[in-house]
């Protein structure tokens, strides 16, 4: 499936928005996300860049998830 490119560019820029959004609450969650969705990283290598536990990362990507999918939806 392909998406038209104007459709992808207005949701990169949602998603921008709803990212500093989150960062105003939990700057960490926000770099959580940006290094998984953007950077790719996997969980482990999250943990060290942030000195935190992968069970941690974990728990914040779920609750940064949850988060995201609400406040994306109400920009729809």
């Amino acid at each position: 499936v392909q998406i038209p490119l104007e459709e992808r560019a207005g949701a990169i820029l949602d998603l921008d928005d709803v990212l500093k959004n989150l960062a105003e609450i939990n700057e960490e969650q926000s770099k959580i996300v940006e290094m998984k969705f953007f950077g790719g990283l996997s969980n482990k290598e999250i943990a060290e860049a942030l000195e935190i536990g992968e069970r941690t990362v974990v728990r914040k990507w779920k609750a940064a998830r949850l988060w995201l999918y609400r406040n994306m939806n109400e920009n729809l």
